[in-house]
């Protein structure tokens, strides 16, 4: 069978090939430092789900044009400072089987690298006079700051309801694919009605990526390289597990919060925590929750024309939620 993201990449492929020389263009610097670095970030690069929404949308409604490359670039550097920064917060030292930049460059070159892409997604933008798409990376950044801050807020208390969990991460990864959308129509000169609905196609792609990635910590067969259980180790309250404890009686509630909170460490009481997790159905909640956001996105996919980028579109809906990393 062929590689899903190969199947979905198949109406932009020659435009991703080009992408790529523009991307690793927008890095540069003659600074032989950050020169270094950013080579290194190329070479390490992920499977560049974010650029292909930004194609894909622009196709949808046009072509893609030299505003659609300068909007993937915008996204591809914002996205890349962003894991740069979290590696640092997370005191991460691998991302994606690599080293990470701070384990081997140190914090605060790893800071100042991130700083610097963000920049220059920022210059990209004012440099050809991209002022819509300026605004809307200008307030994606905002959005992730925000929800990154709010988790952490949170998670010293464990307080971490439903409708918070959802503005989490809303904030922190739909923001980001929403933007992509809305950047993908912009650079085919939408107008504000049909930025606002792929903005909100974005919005329940993104919602359905990351329960699906919340799910990955309760599955002993994942292959994402995440280790099962991080996210309880790191005390991260997810869909499933917020929806077990708020159903539990109150004596089971106090005991697996009481795992959570002072013995989260312990891999006896996270496996119990997991297996609790699992059988109280917190699992086929989150799921269920996760295909609702998708069928959202797909009902307002309908409304477009049928064309090999809708088709597209839906392939990666489908990934979105039945990927296996």
């Amino acid at each position: 069978m062929s590689n899903p993201v190969d199947l979905i990449k198949q109406p932009i492929e020659s435009e991703m090939k080009l992408f790529e020389e523009k991307f690793y263009a927008s890095m540069k610097s003659n600074v032989s430092l950050l020169d270094k670095v950013t080579r290194f970030i190329v070479t390490t690069k992920g499977k560049q789900m974010r650029p292909m929404f930004v194609f894909l949308c622009a196709k949808l409604i046009g072509d893609v044009n030299d505003k659609t490359y300068r909007g993937a670039s915008m996204i591809e550097l914002i996205h890349t400072a962003t894991l740069v920064h979290d590696d640092v917060v997370d005191e991460s030292f691998k991302r994606r089987n690599f080293f990470s930049i701070n384990a081997l460059w140190k914090n605060k070159i790893a800071v100042l690298v991130g700083d610097y892409l963000l920049s220059k997604s920022v210059l990209l933008s004012t440099d050809h006079k991209d002022y819509d798409l300026l605004s809307v990376i200008a307030r994606t950044i905002r959005e992730m700051s925000e929800g990154e801050l709010l988790q952490l807020e949170k998670a010293r208390k464990l307080d971490i309801t439903e409708d918070v969990y959802y503005e989490i991460i809303r904030m922190k990864t739909a923001t980001l694919i929403a933007a992509c959308c809305e950047i993908g129509v912009l650079s085919n000169n939408a107008d504000e009605v049909l930025a606002k609905k792929m903005q909100e196609f974005g919005t329940f792609t993104g919602m359905a990526f990351q329960i699906k990635d919340d799910l990955f910590d309760y599955l002993s067969k994942n292959v994402i390289g995440k280790p099962v259980g991080i996210d309880i180790k790191e005390q991260k309250m997810t869909l499933p597990l917020i929806y077990s404890l708020k159903n539990a009686n109150e004596k089971d509630r106090k005991y697996y919060f009481k795992s959570l909170k002072n013995y989260n460490n312990d891999s006896k009481r996270v496996k119990e925590l997991i297996e609790f997790v699992k059988s109280s159905g917190g699992m086929d909640y989150a799921i269920s929750v996760m295909k609702d956001y998708q069928q959202k996105a797909k009902n307002i996919l309908n409304d477009f024309p049928d064309s090999e980028a809708k088709h597209s579109l839906n392939l990666m809906l489908d990934y979105v939620i039945e990927r296996k990393f």
